[in-house]
């Protein structure tokens, strides 16, 4: 399989440095193992995504000197394959519909326990309030999220594993027990939407047959998730390397919001692209 990576920006609001050094990162590994790389903007956040960011995204990509194949897939583009997909898990029994609020969730997991609430990759793990809550028989809801009974998906009991390059390089094993304490029944489907971030990615980089996934540490965790849905789709498991976080000065990772680190204000400082690759202290590929 030929080795390709993919840079799979929101088109929610300026790129920062954090989003360069991942896109960069993605390309110099691309080029380094003779490979491909690939850009995929994730645009299920319809309310969020707007056509002026998803042109300043290009714009900020070609001055960082990336290159990419033509079209770019767009998720706003696939939401029959989404629909597909949650039609398959749905007639197997392993999706139920919910209409819990975050406050309602936090009130559940906070009534028969002190301290802290439990999070896992996906928020506040959810108690299943609503796991049993209507029958999960007939044509699939269509305006209500939708849940992974995730107990149900993973009855076999058999191991799960992916192979992680990054900076604690091995293979990641867990089980069910894990998946059970660390996840809960997230969700695959959102009302607004009509599919999630979990279940959009992994759909997506099986369709473009992403052989290494380059993104961010803050997204170790939810590779559970995505290796479970793999399992679950019959889809090929890709190899993962999440890579260190740019962070600001007070320890804190880089948030869209955060202007004053934007490439496009680098840019009209007269900074180069070289200069950015010196900020997130990449060196300069081959």
């Amino acid at each position: 399989m030929t080795f390709r990576t993919r840079f799979a920006p929101s088109p929610t609001g300026p790129l920062h440095l954090g989003h360069a050094y991942s896109a960069l990162l993605n390309s110099d590994l691309a080029r380094e193992a003779g490979g491909e790389f690939l850009l995929r903007i994730e645009d299920i956040d319809r309310a969020r995504s707007k056509p002026e960011w998803e042109m300043q995204i290009y714009d900020d990509l070609h001055w960082l000197g990336l290159v990419w194949p033509d079209p770019v897939m767009r998720q706003s583009d696939r939401l029959p394959v989404y629909e597909a997909a949650l039609d398959r898990l749905w007639d197997r029994g392993l999706l139920y519909s919910c209409t819990c609020r975050r406050a309602d969730i936090a009130a559940a997991i906070a009534a028969p326990q002190e301290g802290s609430l439990p999070l896992g990759p996906d928020g506040l793990i959810y108690p299943g309030t609503c796991r049993h809550a209507r029958p999960r028989t007939g044509p699939r809801p269509r305006d209500l999220p939708l849940r992974l009974d995730l107990s149900t998906a993973v009855a076999d009991g058999h191991e799960f594993r992916f192979r992680e390059t990054g900076e604690h390089p091995g293979d990641v094993i867990f089980d069910k027990p894990d998946l059970i304490r660390d996840v809960g029944d997230i969700v695959l489907s959102r009302r607004d939407m009509g599919t999630s971030y979990h279940l959009s990615v992994v759909l997506d980089d099986a369709a473009q047959e992403i052989s290494h996934v380059v993104r961010g540490g803050d997204l170790f965790e939810a590779t559970r998730i995505h290796v479970l849905l793999q399992d679950l789709l019959d889809l090929r498991t890709p190899i993962y390397h999440h890579h260190r976080l740019i962070r600001d000065e007070a320890g804190k990772r880089l948030a869209k919001r955060d202007d004053a680190r934007a490439i496009a204000l680098y840019r009209s400082e007269g900074r180069s692209p070289a200069d950015i690759r010196a900020m997130v202290r990449l060196e300069a590929g081959p």
